[in-house]
């Protein structure tokens, strides 16, 4: 598979044949699941969407029943960012139903494999993103993550995914799990591949009341030779599964080698990131998924009466686990319980930003893994609980509003991809493309 660099580079006869050659490559392995529709839109490079971007006359499902029928009527403000930078959106990829999950189950299209081994999942929200860019399905594509959706699939899949930091990326046409912690990023082949599309699609848009209006690019920029401080944190791998530990020190050599400095620093109070994350991403979405209810548009199951429609369009349209997330988001903002549960939840958040934010006073990035062990196999994450423990590395990134960067750093006895995470402080986009890139060239990982 060419890289998105070098796809930017080819002819338009050149374009139109690579085109055809990958739809007919993405039908010839529908096993994999990775792809939902494919559609050849426009003439620019092909670029995979995740099912929750709005592309203006696509169905754009979120991977629900409940929005079976429904076609955008508008692009993103990414999508047209790609457009205008000679991209095109060509399909739409699979995910975890309205971003809830991770490892692509949930989704009413059934489950992506991961292109590793099938055994495996592709992690999630953005499990289908990352299979197809894993598969050579895709050059690049587009995911979300609010709480290591983009990061802990491209560690499972063996490829680069990167979070911008809360504001960067416009979120207008967006379909929203929990406003304050989603942001759009790249999903890609390699580092630079991620700068490239990154800066494509970050910036400046009138519609996203939430965007910071910032418009500085990091790719004439990237410095792979810049001599960084990076924390570590040791006590912060009590978690973590040999696999990951192995992963850390094979880092930190790295990043030893390329001539950073390593400080060890303690990450406080990460006991509380799960609570603070579940509570505030759930009462969010509680809010946000209000608005399907059989009558704006999406599926509808006519009932006796107005209140018998809502309950049964929503019984029937919504699966498990949003409908697990709904009950607990309606939970914590319920009369005597917001104060004991939602308004703590935004104080210890307020704590985990001072704790990165005390970190950041010493160091440029911070080391990290992205999940507690590698890919599991289909059915051994068995309750709930089990997929939201497998979060508690990235979901605090998104609770501070930081840029993170997961890359591949080596692979385990079974073959299957160990990734870790460079975290940023907020705005600071450049200093982890940087560093990342630095890292990259040091492990020279192979797929």
């Amino acid at each position: 598979m060419i890289t998105l660099k070098e796809a930017l580079t080819l002819n338009k006869d050149e374009l139109k044949k690579f085109k055809d050659d990958l739809k007919a490559k993405i039908e010839a392995n529908p096993e994999l699941n990775a792809y939902i529709d494919v559609k050849n839109v426009g003439e620019g490079v092909p670029i995979a969407i995740k099912d929750n971007i709005q592309v203006q006359g696509w169905s754009v499902t979120a991977a629900s029943n409940i929005l079976q029928g429904y076609i955008a009527p508008y692009n993103a403000t990414v999508i047209n960012k790609l457009t205008d930078a000679g991209l095109s959106p060509f399909g739409r990829v699979n995910m975890d139903e309205f971003a809830m999950g991770s490892t692509t189950e949930s989704s009413f299209y059934g489950k992506t494999l991961n292109p590793v081994n099938p055994e495996y999942v592709p992690g999630g929200s953005s499990g289908g993103s990352a299979a197809a860019v894993g598969a050579g399905l895709a050059i690049a594509a587009l995911g979300s993550d609010t709480g290591g959706s983009i990061r802990q699939p491209a560690a499972f899949c063996g490829i680069v995914g990167m979070k911008p930091t809360y504001g960067r990326v416009s979120r207008f046409g967006l379909g929203a799990y929990a406003s304050s912690l989603d942001q759009i990023g790249p999903l890609t082949q390699n580092v630079e591949d991620a700068a490239i599309l990154y800066d494509i699609i970050s910036g400046s848009c009138e519609k996203d009341s939430t965007n910071a209006q910032r418009d500085d690019k990091v790719t004439p920029s990237l410095n792979a030779d810049r001599k960084l401080r990076i924390a570590i944190l040791p006590d912060y791998l009590e978690n973590a599964n040999q696999d990951i530990k192995d992963a850390y020190a094979k880092a930190i050599e790295a990043l030893k080698a390329q001539g950073h400095t390593i400080v060890e620093h303690e990450m406080k109070d990460s006991k509380f990131d799960i609570s603070a994350y579940y509570i505030t991403a759930t009462a969010e979405a509680t809010t946000n998924l209000a608005r399907y209810d059989g009558i704006r548009y999406g599926n509808r199951v006519e009932g006796k009466n107005l209140e018998d429609t809502f309950v049964q369009t929503r019984s029937n349209g919504f699966g498990d686990e949003v409908k697990r997330r709904i009950m607990l988001g309606n939970f914590v903002l319920s009369s005597g319980y917001y104060e004991a549960y939602y308004v703590k939840a935004q104080k210890a958040r307020h704590i985990i930003k001072d704790n990165y934010a005390k970190i950041f006073e010493d160091v440029d990035l911070i080391l990290s893994p992205v999940a507690p062990t590698v890919a599991p196999k289909f059915g051994e994450l068995a309750t709930p609980m089990d997929m939201y423990l497998s979060d508690i590395y990235t979901i605090s990134v998104n609770l501070a509003g930081l840029p993170g960067l997961s890359l591949p750093v080596m692979k385990n006895a079974d073959g299957m991809p160990v990734g870790l995470q460079l975290i940023a402080s907020a705005y600071d986009e450049q200093t982890l493309f940087d560093g990342s890139l630095s890292l990259e060239r040091e492990l020279n990982y192979k797929a």
